[in-house]
């Protein structure tokens, strides 16, 4: 299911870019709007929901942190668990980690290893955007490290000029509500 003209352009209008944060020469593209503007968040959900119904998942998992936002609204409407895939260090029980690399060194995601009770569950991993792919594809890799069937990767927003959908689409399908 694609978004009609329309209500891309209402979503894609209610994100703010804020330029020269967190560094000059950055336009980041600022969600909250799209939050706290609830026409265009109910289209976006409305949206996603429509989209994943039929796909049979038994988790959604958000990418901290701003997946959770999405992740965890969208598994509320499908009737499903939410698992949340932290930053190292942020989960309290035993856990699977995944290094990825940064412009500038390296960093770490992390999943509880019994985060899905259900043997080889149906799973769609939710962030709001794709830049480089080095977070959705460690967590990808997290995903299927602990015997889960990743079905696809969702997106808010790919920043198609970076190639991170390519990068993440070497582990797992991917859908971007929006192209930038």
């Amino acid at each position: 299911m694609i978004l009609n003209e329309a209500d891309k352009n209402l979503i894609q209008n209610s994100i703010r870019d804020v330029h020269d944060f967190p560094k000059e020469g950055i336009v980041f593209k600022d969600i909250t709007t799209l939050l706290n503007n609830k026409e265009a968040f109910k289209t976006l959900m409305n949206h996603l929901e429509e989209r994943y119904k039929s796909y049979n998942l038994d988790y959604i998992c958000g990418i901290d942190s701003r997946g959770f936002i999405f992740g965890a609204a969208l598994a509320d409407r499908l009737g499903i668990g939410f698992v949340p895939v932290r930053k190292k260090g942020k989960l309290p029980s035993t856990t699977v980690c995944e290094k990825y690399e940064l412009e500038y060194g390296y960093d770490e995601v992390e999943i509880h290893l019994d985060a899905f009770p259900k043997k080889r569950p149906n799973v769609l991993l939710i962030d709001d955007l794709i830049a480089t792919g080095g977070t959705a594809t460690a967590a990808s890799k997290l995903i299927k490290k602990i015997d889960a069937n990743l079905l696809e990767a969702c997106f808010i927003l790919n920043l198609a000029f970076l190639n991170g959908k390519k990068k993440v689409e070497e582990h797992t399908k991917v859908y971007a509500v929006l192209d930038i």
